[in-house]
């Protein structure tokens, strides 16, 4: 899976992106590996999940090659 990070998750992770294998079957567990392994500060509770471009709700099954982005709050001016 490709993992796609914006704003402070990029911040936080050190990368705005990377390819992982994991055991994730939905997109909330596999932010709580994400979350684990970059100490992630934000809960899922505050961020959207979009899979191969289009939003999906956190119980949605992945699949092999899928593009996730996790998506935080943006402050805008």
């Amino acid at each position: 899976i490709t993992l796609q990070y914006f704003a402070v998750l990029r911040e936080q992770a050190g990368c705005s992106e990377e390819r992982v294998t994991t055991s994730a079957s939905t997109p909330a567990e596999l932010y709580e590996e994400a979350r684990a392994r970059h100490g992630f500060t934000l809960p899922l509770a505050m961020l959207r999940v979009a899979v191969n471009e289009e939003f999906r709700d956190w119980s949605s099954p992945l699949a092999a090659n899928d593009r996730v982005v996790f998506i935080p709050p943006v402050a805008g001016g």
